[in-house]
């Protein structure tokens, strides 16, 4: 599965260098649309010849446990501290595809880092897409790092 390893390499190095957590990958997927539940989302969206969404999906104790260890301050509850947190996760983790995707950097955009949680919900992206999962596991608690591409041409 094409950038799946370049999805590892990046997530494990945020974590390691920007919230002190070990991050182990399993087996990258391709993620059907299937729902989300007590869970929050840090999407960014790509823009330019190159199309698509880079998302972190973590369910509510992990993105808790996270934003924990990123402010250095327990956090208890999916307020607007975890929902910038993640969002800025996905930000990182979507600078680092750019890198790889864009060497020259000029090609592609990114949008803002948006989030979205609740108890139940989808997060679809462009039709004929390619799609790439890898989970990740820390302490216990899992997480998802999705990337979706298409390119135009």
């Amino acid at each position: 599965m094409e950038h799946a390893q370049h999805i590892i390499d990046a997530t494990q190095d945020i974590f390691s260098s920007m919230i002190m957590l070990e991050v182990t990958a399993g087996e990258p997927f391709v993620r059907n649309n299937d729902k989300l539940i007590n869970s929050i989302s840090g999407i960014i969206g790509l823009a330019g010849p190159t199309k698509g969404m880079l998302a972190i999906h973590m369910a509510n104790a992990a993105a808790l446990a996270v934003t924990s260890a990123f402010l250095g301050m327990e956090v208890e509850e999916i307020d607007d501290d975890v929902r910038d947190a993640i969002g800025e996760l996905a930000n990182m983790l979507a600078g680092n595809m750019k890198s790889v995707l864009d060497p020259g950097g000029s090609d592609i955009k990114l949008s803002m880092p948006s989030a979205v949680y609740g108890e139940d919900y989808s997060v679809d992206c462009l039709a004929g897409a390619q799609s790439v999962t890898v989970p990740f596991t820390f302490d216990g608690l899992g997480f998802l790092v999705e990337l979706q591409l298409r390119t135009d041409g």
